[in-house]
């Protein structure tokens, strides 16, 4: 789908006006962005709303936007069960981890979650794995924003039909730059302050959007009459579990419920917050926000298939074409720009909060789990400079990525989060939890969460079934058993630990009060 840029001039000017708001924003922090500590966490100085909002940024981006609308036009409602887990994440997420993580970076100089790991554990092997995913993880992750920038681009500037095979490469290329620009120059100080006005953006634009789905459509009668009666799509569309496996649907919701605690561009925010003791309202400020962004992922995710169905709307070659294909053909053209822009937000803020994340972990992570003196010897390099050089090699494994990977933003999406969950969820969920669990456990499992979780992709990648690429007929999700396989180890090695009543870890005065508080 491609429109030509001079037949929607508010379309465009909204999405140039962004970019420069971004690029004016990066431009401020430069000069504010004086050490690590202001590049990797803002300085520690944000309060609830924006940390909420921040965070809801950073979780919520061309996944739901793009990605979500693009696999309901897949798969059907079992879509859905993805953001589900959406109604208690929020609460899990302060409650099991947010107190103690934020407690843990005011007692030592901690950035990043492989920094919260060798706090907790001790152990350089658990740092070294943590920071191999949090790389692995991001890479795949940013890849999904990338992909979903360039069709982003690609239905403003409508670049298809002047560059052919060459469009999606190059809409990419545009838009890392424009990433690139504001996340060297002011880290986590930029991405802060933009996810705030991203996220102010992409609540109003979803709540828009839902409203135009729905009188498009015809109403929620006339919507689900017209997907039941289409032979595209059929009743099977409207289950609750969707044209999928049950397993499927099981694998969503385990991945994205439990596996929420294990997300670094989610969890790295909750460091930034001033005062702990505003984590009692934060669920509320991420958790209402998110719900209000669904309903974008809802409206256009029935909306479209309604409109095909109804012969209003052509069918789609790329499902991902679904929310600029509605936007575009069936908005007024001051609220598609309004919308495009929340779309660019939704992108460039996950995004942003990636690169640094990936950033981090190059830079300043992975020679701190390699240097054999350990905490006492020296750093004997420029960990700012060396942040914004790891950005760029980040940027340009995920754009490298984006452009291979071949197939929905949604399931390029679902990889790269089921790797963090597989890998950190339960070495942080449990072992910030019980104070039993040793090091050698939380290496395992993150070991295993990260080998399984690549090897069962790969695999599923040369064989998998129609629509979805899964591994198993039964429909097992890769990342659901490579999280349950985690899970699996950490509890075997720590209760071998027990029945050899092993010593227990030991834990420093200050990390040990922490998780007594």
């Amino acid at each position: 789908m491609s429109v030509p840029a001079l037949d929607r001039p508010w379309v465009v000017a909204a999405a140039l006006g962004y970019l420069a708001v971004v690029l004016a924003v990066g431009a401020w922090s430069w000069r504010r962005t004086r050490s690590a500590r202001d590049f990797y966490i803002a300085g520690q100085g944000l309060g609830v709303v924006v940390t909420g909002l921040a965070t809801m940024s950073a979780a919520f981006s061309g996944f739901v936007f793009l990605g979500g609308p693009g696999l309901t036009y897949r798969i059907g409602l079992g879509s859905l069960m993805i953001v589900a887990p959406v109604g208690f994440t929020a609460a899990m997420l302060c409650w099991v981890l947010g107190k103690r993580l934020r407690l843990l970076a005011g007692v030592r100089e901690i950035y990043t979650v492989p920094d919260a790991v060798r706090a907790r554990y001790g152990s350089r092997l658990a740092t070294g794995l943590a920071a191999v995913a949090v790389v692995v993880g991001a890479v795949g992750y940013l890849g999904a924003q990338l992909l979903a920038l360039g069709r982003a681009f690609e239905a403003v500037f409508g670049t298809r039909e002047a560059l052919g095979e060459w469009s999606l490469a190059a809409a990419t290329a545009v838009g890392l730059a424009i990433v690139l620009a504001y996340s060297i120059a002011g880290g986590m100080v930029a991405g802060a302050w933009t996810d705030l006005i991203q996220g102010v953006l992409m609540v109003v634009a979803a709540a828009a959007v839902f409203i135009g789905a729905l009188a498009a459509g015809g109403g929620w009668g006339r919507i689900t009459e017209s997907i039941a009666a289409s032979e595209r799509f059929g009743p099977a569309f409207l289950d609750p579990l969707g044209t999928v496996p049950a397993l499927t649907v099981f694998g969503f919701v385990f991945v994205f419920g439990v596996g929420v605690l294990g997300q670094p561009h989610m969890l790295h925010k909750l460091y930034m917050l001033r005062d702990p003791r505003q984590l009692r309202w934060l669920p509320l400020v991420l958790g209402g926000s998110q719900s209000v962004c669904l309903l974008l992922w809802l409206g256009v995710g029935l909306a479209v298939p309604a409109l095909v169905a109804q012969g209003r709307m052509a069918p789609l070659a790329n499902p991902d074409d679904a929310t600029p294909a509605f936007v575009l053909g069936f908005l007024p053209e001051a609220l598609a720009g309004l919308v495009i822009a929340a779309l660019l937000a939704a992108i460039m803020s996950t995004a942003d909060s990636l690169l640094n994340l990936g950033a981090a972990a190059l830079a300043r992570d992975l020679p701190r789990a390699l240097r054999r003196g350990g905490e006492e010897e020296p750093v004997r390099y420029d960990e700012l400079a060396a942040g914004r050089w790891a950005t760029l090699v980040v940027a340009l494994a995920a754009a490298v990525c984006a452009l291979l990977y071949d197939d929905l933003i949604a399931l390029l999406g679902t990889f790269a989060f089921g790797t963090f969950a597989a890998a950190l969820t339960p070495a942080l969920a449990v072992g910030l939890n019980w104070k039993r669990v040793p090091a050698v456990a939380a290496s395992a499992s993150i070991a295993t969460g990260l080998v399984l979780n690549l090897g069962l992709e790969l695999l599923a990648r040369q064989g998998a079934l129609p629509g979805l690429r899964l591994p198993f007929a039964a429909g097992a999700l890769p990342s659901a058993v490579a999280l349950a396989g985690s899970f699996t180890v950490l509890f075997a090695v720590t209760g071998w630990h027990i029945v050899r009543r092993l010593p227990a870890p030991r834990l420093d005065p200050d990390v040990a009060a922490v998780m007594e508080a």
